[in-house]
């Protein structure tokens, strides 16, 4: 899958048809990943947020299979994280910010997990969020994904990132000028 992203923010009639049938797809059956919510109330918000659904396009584009994962009461906003078994494949190699990416000398990934997501109009899962998706399946057993981090840590070179081994949770810290293969980013969007 590409990296690059589209620049056009406006779906196509027959690009809006193809997504919902994916996610509802996906909705319908994970079930255990939104109890008590109905596909039809989450249609009639996507179908309202064209640029909400821009952005569930291009977490689809990049393999992060996004899902419903809640619902805030308080705002009525749908919570869609990328579900994915492994860091989304379109989002690996990336080290975790542009000033990371600027202060590599040599060997520099192609682009930033802050900088893709922005673009993508979605935000990184913070460790809580990561911790949260992780009691709905096993996730990351083979590869590791960035997540938000601290300014305090980022401050003195450093970003966070997590995966699941031994049926755990585990948070690490790398420099974040750093990237690998098996390494992406998970996103989180709010509609």
């Amino acid at each position: 899958m590409k990296t690059e992203l589209k620049t056009s923010r406006n779906l196509k009639a027959n690009q809006c048809e193809a997504l919902l049938e994916s996610l509802k797809a996906r909705f319908e059956k994970n079930m255990i990943r939104h109890k008590g919510l109905v596909w039809t109330k989450v249609q009639a918000k996507l179908v309202s947020n064209p640029e909400k659904m821009w952005s569930l396009s291009e977490m689809e584009r990049t393999g992060g299979e996004p899902d419903v994962v809640g619902h805030d009461k308080k705002t009525g906003e749908y919570i869609f994280y990328d579900c994915s078994a492994e860091s989304p494949k379109g989002r690996r190699s990336v080290c975790y910010d542009r000033e990371a990416l600027e202060s590599r000398k040599e060997h520099k990934p192609k682009n930033n997990a802050i900088d893709m997501a922005g673009a993508m109009g979605i935000e990184l899962l913070t460790e809580d969020q990561y911790r949260e998706l992780q009691k709905l399946g096993n996730f990351d057993t083979k590869t590791s994904s960035w997540v938000k981090t601290p300014s305090s840590i980022r401050k003195l070179g450093g970003a966070l990132f997590c995966d699941r081994r031994y049926e755990t949770v585990f948070v690490y810290h790398n420099g974040a000028a750093s990237y690998y293969a098996a390494r992406g980013f998970r996103g989180s969007l709010r509609v």
